[in-house]
């Protein structure tokens, strides 16, 4: 006679198993084998924080995944140069990889309009909202269609609006970009070479040994930690915080559509949430890395940060509306993002203005010099 407890064991194990094939769990384990293995190359040097975004990524997917899947990063150049990635990506060279769309902007000028300009008014996190709830996403897979690219996109991460740029002076005008070599990429290039700049186009590496060898005048790339690490304070002194050329953009996580397709459903899900933990990681990393460096840069580097002056502003949006008139009318997808962004943001930017308080009052209540009495 069989003891009741090892009955009841050998039922539930049985049950469990049964259980588990009626619901379709996958036969997937470390015991059967090596896990699905991802090969990933970001568009960034391995010291910038974004490879390290990129890191945290793989890191939640790799946690989560339990030995199922594997995500390995490595630095731009590893394996194809950085603006080579999404046609890497694309022919299954690399399963994935991490940038920004705005590096494609030479096979579609409408996937620019994630992240460059002022996005009607929207911050880069309202912007994540229109692409996930307001249409964006169906508008990013209609467009990658339509340029041949085999992949899936996962947009994530908002980035903090970034500087004007880093100049050996400071800039009071917008004549004081006239004639300047000038490093900006996407539809930033158009609105810088709008005023008077010669525009080159390079990747996050390239950008500080260029300046070192007067290559370039200028240049914008995105954040104190990252400006800190590529080395801008080695090359000038002089950066201008504030503009309209990229003040809402995020991170792409890229797949290799048949790579991704390939997945067992549980282990895209994995995917998908990861990329919307690691979005609200890195903004919370950014706001704690950026603000130290933002110090470090000028307590031991004597950089000095100025606010670009708002007539420059004003120039940038006036420069950005004759921009996207010309652009609308030479590509009808460029149109369509636009319209489906200015209608969400309307609306929503609206609601955020209404709502939101006046957070530099409370700054300057308890942080700004007050008056001695």
């Amino acid at each position: 006679m069989q003891h009741p407890a090892s009955s009841r064991r050998r039922f539930i194990a049985g049950a469990t198993s049964v259980g588990a094939a009626a619901l379709g769990f996958p036969a997937i384990s470390r015991a059967q084998g090596s896990p699905i293995s991802l090969r990933f190359q970001s568009t960034w040097p391995s010291n910038d924080i974004f490879h390290e975004f990129a890191q945290d990524y793989a890191r939640k997917v790799n946690d989560m995944a339990e030995g199922q899947l594997k995500i390995e990063v490595l630095p731009a150049g590893a394996v194809v140069k950085a603006f080579d990635l999404l046609d890497a990506v694309s022919a299954g060279t690399l399963d994935g990889g991490h940038g920004v769309v705005a590096y494609w902007y030479g096979k579609n000028t409408a996937v620019a309009l994630w992240g460059s300009g002022p996005s009607f008014g929207m911050d880069a996190n309202m912007l994540l909202a229109w692409h996930e709830y307001g249409g964006g996403k169906e508008l990013l897979a209609e467009i990658q269609q339509a340029m041949g690219v085999n992949v899936v996109s996962m947009m994530y991460g908002p980035m903090p609006t970034q500087p004007f740029g880093w100049f050996k002076k400071p800039v009071t005008k917008t004549d004081d970009v006239k004639g300047l070599k000038f490093r900006t990429v996407g539809l930033a290039i158009d609105m810088y070479s709008a005023m008077g700049a010669a525009v080159n186009a390079l990747p996050g590496g390239e950008i500080v040994p260029a300046l070192d060898r007067g290559l370039l005048d200028g240049a914008e790339f995105n954040n104190a930690s990252s400006d800190l690490a590529l080395g801008f304070q080695d090359v000038s002194k002089i950066c201008m915080l504030q503009s309209f050329h990229q003040s809402a953009e995020q991170f792409e996580i890229l797949f290799n559509k048949n790579r991704y397709e390939a997945l067992p459903k549980h282990l895209k899900h994995i995917l998908a949430y990861a990329a919307q933990a690691a979005s609200a990681d890195m903004s919370w990393k950014a706001a704690d890395r950026y603000s130290s460096d933002y110090v470090k840069l000028q307590k031991e580097h004597n950089v000095k940060f100025y606010k670009t002056p708002d007539a420059i502003l004003q120039q940038q949006l006036k420069i950005w509306d004759d921009m996207i008139e010309k652009r609308s009318a030479e590509n009808p997808l460029f149109k369509k993002v636009l319209e489906s962004q200015r209608a969400f943001a309307q609306r929503a930017g609206r609601w955020h203005n209404d709502t939101s308080v006046n957070y530099r009052m409370a700054f300057n209540h308890y942080f700004a010099r007050k008056p001695a009495a």
